[in-house]
């Protein structure tokens, strides 16, 4: 349909502008901006043919799909564009084409509902750091852990900055494309200015550092190529060679079909004698007819060795140019690293805020639902995998934001919802716009392609991710798919020789979905989460549960997490499939002479699907209470079991406080079940103190010391008691068998006070009955209801004691460090675990975790001397702390080694223990 514009254009402009879903405000300002026409137009001068553009003999035409703020001219008359309108025309049309993402690309069902549809790159944009390190450019780094360690890696636009020949290199959903469109709206925003974000925004400094990125080239005009478009439509008939000029009439075209053709002689010249940056986005996209990927890299290499001013980037796949021979000659290469946690922060961030200007909800909403889901990916490794990956984070956040109170409880919900978005992408239905601005089919959505249903689709994925999971050796990474295997199974669902394999190649590699190309005729999925969970799948569609215990049972290490989302997956049907699938993990009690190692290991699976079943957990009826009561069992035994790595322990650890710990009494303040809740007496008597040359002997009066540090679930049952605030609320919503962190001195003093008034009032009840059959235990009732013995911090010297017995050990256990006896640095462990996961390690007396997990508060203030006798304070001096933390080296565990802080600092590694000791004693010890 033919549309006459008015007289000054202004009205196409706005009908485009408003076809891409601007706002009437953002119209305005683009088109205040222009400072309304530039020229005058006759009504017949513009015509809009098939909702594109088109430029005619009277002028230039602007429809619906072009928005941007354009220019309506006519040539030869009052009025005709000088080279600044060109150039603006330009700049703004570019701007507006790369500036808003929309989010139908990767949720389609937010298309149109949601306010966010459509978003401001520049507002949610997290600048991409490589893995090139400082120093080193053109480099990789050797190993990820470098950055644990302090090694700074540049940034994606410190890259272009230092190589006007640049190849950035990323998987899917790394941030390539992205990375391109925002450093053309910056450097385009810097020349026509406001409303368009300038080299200011693009230079900010990469979250979590101060400094500004580097950009020592001023403002270049930027070109933007899709190569996959130029591939179809620019290069020369196969067998000839592609030149500059090539590309250059493809970009010239590209410029004519929106409406800026007049544009195409001054950028040339400007690109020649003044330069440019030229963005080349896709390369691994191109088609692979024969002789196509030749013709692209020649076209390339010609273009930069012409055009010898402009800075060149090109993008790509990692293992498409690496492997399929496309590397450019001249040019630097540079591979975009994961998210680090600063740039997930600020990413989530910008996101719920962007949301919230968009009238998605109140600021003060926005700021709880981004911390609450920085937190949820903090606190998950699994969700951290995710989320170092742009794409997938941006799914994360849509997911979260939908909601309106954070990602799916469940992680199998989680990545249920994922792969279905995925596979969204895989439904678009592409279309292209010929030369003549008219749209045709490039790809149809694959289910239609297929005549199928994507039902059929995904359980193809199914059996294939399971089939690549049991052949693959590796422990880490996702295993390889072959593309005749792929191409096979789909094409036979299709049950039509019409579709082409290598169509459809092209359409899997070019889709950003549930699979990527992976070098030459191989795919892959794009974490190995979804490798797992879709191989869950396919076992809860076959002999479920019987085949998914037996290799969980044989080969925890591959099936581990299969296993636990398959449960996750059959509970959607009912909880009684838990309860079943941990019966045939877990049948041999362990005490039985028949149990074995995958006894043992079918108990650990079986404890941990019932933890993440929490309905199951919750429904526990008659005939599930012995396999309840035989699974909490076995995973006590679990934790002195050394054949277990210490990582597997810990883990064991926290799931038996879910399924219910017997070790403590909840009636008594969570203290452990035993008739001196959990104290262990130290008999009196001397014992060699310090190491070198001051070891020395001191003696102690009988005391009796915690076997374990205060854990969360006792420190929370005092907070709420006796209404106590000042720990930081995310440390008392750990799991409840983990040490509390974060106490500080006044604060595990605040605990013990407590801790002694409840004891007192448990001592007056006792003296009726005689404070207990045992001797160690009437005596210890004895001495708290006579005030005897008090409740309190333990001096170092009564934790020493405690720790080395009367022989002055080197470590709890013996000489030597062991391994698997603390958790420290060497352990593996990385965090605080729940107590008692190192019952080998615990000391003479028994009391255990004295080495590592948790440094732990004592009441004695610091000494001068290393020899440590006692120095009189006012309570204002530093305290003395024991024993190291999960993070500090093995050095750090010994019996000896002494630590300081002030007694109001707090910290993540800090925890504390109680002991009940002699209430007379006027001094640290004795006898020195």
């Amino acid at each position: 349909m033919t549309k006459r514009a008015e007289p000054d254009g202004t009205d196409l402009v706005r009908s485009a502008l408003a076809a891409q879903g601007y706002s009437e405000e953002k119209i305005a300002e683009i088109l205040a901006g222009l400072g309304g026409a530039h020229a005058k137009a006759e009504s017949q001068s513009a015509v809009s043919q098939g909702g594109g553009a088109a430029a005619t003999d009277h002028g230039i035409a602007v429809g619906g799909d072009v928005h941007g703020g354009m220019t309506v001219v006519q040539p030869g008359v009052s009025g005709a564009p000088t080279g600044k309108t060109l150039d603006e025309a330009y700049l703004r049309y570019l701007c507006a084409e790369v500036s808003r993402v929309t989010l139908s690309q990767i949720d389609s069902s937010v298309e149109g509902a949601d306010p966010l549809a459509k978003f401001e790159l520049h507002a949610v944009y997290t600048a991409l750091l490589t893995t090139t390190p400082r120093g080193k450019p053109g480099r990789e780094m050797p190993a990820p852990s470098m950055l644990d360690r302090g090694v700074r890696s540049l940034s994606a636009l410190e890259l272009l900055d230092l190589h006007p020949r640049l190849v950035l290199l990323g998987d899917p959903g790394s941030g390539k494309s992205t990375f391109v469109h925002f450093v053309a709206l910056c450097q385009a925003g810097e020349r026509v200015g406001a409303p368009w974000p300038d080299l200011g925004v693009l230079t900010a400094p990469v979250p979590g550092e101060e400094k500004v990125q580097p950009w020592r080239h001023g403002t270049l005009v930027p070109v933007r190529v899709i190569l996959r478009d130029f591939a179809v439509d620019g290069l020369p008939a196969l067998g000839e060679k592609a030149t500059a000029e090539h590309l250059w009439q493809f970009i010239a075209g590209s410029l004519a079909a929106v409406g800026v053709g007049d544009y195409a002689p001054r950028l040339r010249d400007r690109l020649l004698s003044e330069g440019g940056l030229v963005l080349l986005d896709g390369l691994d996209e191109v088609p692979d007819a024969a002789g196509r990927r030749l013709q692209i890299r020649e076209a390339v290499e010609s273009f930069s060795g012409l055009y010898t001013k402009c800075r060149v980037l090109v993008t790509s796949r990692i293992y498409s140019y690496r492997s399929q021979g496309w590397r450019l000659t001249g040019f630097e290469e540079a591979e975009l690293a994961p998210f680090s946690d600063a740039q997930i922060e600020r990413f989530v961030k910008d996101w719920y805020a962007h949301a919230a200007s968009r009238g998605r909800g109140s600021a003060e909403d926005a700021e709880g639902q981004a911390r609450l889901l920085v937190q949820e990916i903090e606190g998950n490794p699994r969700l951290r995998g995710f989320a170092e990956r742009p794409l997938l984070l941006t799914l994360m956040a849509s997911l979260a934001r939908a909601r309106g109170r954070g990602l799916p409880d469940r992680r199998a919900k989680l990545y249920e919802q994922v792969v279905e978005l995925l596979l969204d992408l895989w439904e678009c239905v592409r279309y292209q716009k010929d030369k003549e601005g008219k749209y045709r089919l490039v790809q149809p959505s694959l289910s239609d392609w297929l005549k199928t249903d994507r039902s059929a689709v995904r359980e193809v994925l199914e059996d294939l991710a399971f089939e690549a999971h049991s052949a693959q050796t590796a422990a880490e990474g996702t295993a390889d798919i072959a593309e005749k295997d792929l191409v096979a199974r789909l094409v036979k669902l299709a049950g039509s020789e019409e579709v082409s394999q290598k169509q459809l190649v092209k359409f899997l590699s070019e889709r950003s979905g549930l699979l990527i190309a992976r070098g030459v005729e191989v795919f892959t999925l794009p974490h190995r989460t979804f490798q797992e969970y879709l191989a869950a799948c396919h076992l809860t569609r076959g002999s479920f549960p019987d085949e998914v215990a037996e290799l969980g049972r044989q080969d925890p290490d591959r099936w581990r997490e299969v296993v636990l989302l398959a449960a996750a997956k059959a509970e959607e049907g009912t909880v009684a499939n838990v309860w079943t699938l941990a019966r045939s993990l877990c049948s041999v009690d362990p005490e039985s002479a028949e149990s074995e190692l995958p006894d043992a290991l079918g108990a650990f699976l079986g404890g941990l699907a019932l933890v993440e079943s929490p309905r199951a957990l919750g429904q526990v009826g008659r005939q599930n209470r012995d396999q309840l009561e035989r699974l909490r069992r076995w995973h006590i035994h679990l934790l002195g079991d050394e054949r277990f790595p210490a990582v597997e322990r810990t883990a064991a650890g926290t799931t038996l406080w879910a399924l219910g710990d017997p070790r403590f009494n909840e009636e008594t303040w969570f203290l452990p079940k035993d008739p001196l809740l959990g104290f262990v007496e130290i008999q009196e008597g001397n014992f060699r103190m310090g190491e070198d040359a001051g070891l020395h002997e001191v003696f102690l009066p009988t005391f009796y010391m915690a076997r374990w540090p205060v854990t969360v679930a006792q420190f929370r049952a005092f907070a709420v008691a006796a209404q106590y605030e000042g720990v930081p609320k995310e440390f008392l919503d750990r799991p409840g068998s983990d040490p509390v962190v974060s106490v500080n001195w006044h604060d595990a003093l605040a605990y013990s006070r407590w801790l002694g008034g409840r004891l007192l009032a448990e001592a007056e009840k006792k003296k009726a009955s005689g404070c207990g059959d045992e001797e160690r235990e009437r005596a210890f009732w004895q001495g708290l209801a006579s005030g005897d013995l008090s409740v309190r911090l333990p001096s170092e010297t009564e934790w020493e004691k405690s720790a080395r017995g009367v022989a002055g050990l080197t470590y709890p256990w013996g000489e030597r460090h062991a391994r698997n006896r603390s958790n420290d640095y060497d352990s593996g462990v990385g965090k605080v675990s729940a107590v008692g996961c190192f019952p080998r390690g615990a000391s003479p007396y028994g009391v255990e975790d004295l080495a590592g997990n948790v440094w732990e508060w004592t009441r004695s203030v610091w000494g001068e001397k290393f020899n440590y006798p006692p120095v009189k304070g006012d309570g204002r001096e530093d305290r003395v702390l024991r024993g190291g933390a999960f993070n500090d080296l093995p050095w750090f565990a010994r019996c000896a080694v002494r630590h300081r802080y002030a007694p109001a600092d707090r910290n993540g590694s800090v925890g504390f223990r109680i002991v009940v000791s002699r209430s007379d004693l006027a001094s640290e010890f004795s006898g020195f």
